[in-house]
């Protein structure tokens, strides 16, 4: 026997498809006995989001490595003058 029919055996998927009444899944009941006497507010489809900080400008960004690179020229250049390794 095939594992395919072990598991056709197992759970039959046309029985189960057929079946009239199929019953609603854990959260569902969970929800719907919930808002049965406290029923939700409406949402909209898309809420909007929430503030975001101002990001700091291109430019800001781009003189903080180019100072970073400068420095770090300098100091490699200060440190081949003075024979550090």
């Amino acid at each position: 026997m095939s594992e395919e029919d072990h598991w056709e055996r197992e759970f039959d998927h046309r029985w189960a498809n057929a079946a009239e009444h199929k019953e609603p899944s854990a959260r569902a009941r969970m929800l719907a006995a919930r808002w049965k006497d406290n029923p939700p507010g409406p949402v909209p489809f898309r809420g909007d989001p929430e503030p975001v900080a101002p990001r700091r400008s291109s430019w800001v960004s781009t003189a903080v490595v180019l100072c970073c690179v400068a420095a770090v020229i300098l100091l490699l250049g200060y440190a081949q003058t003075r024979g550090l390794r």
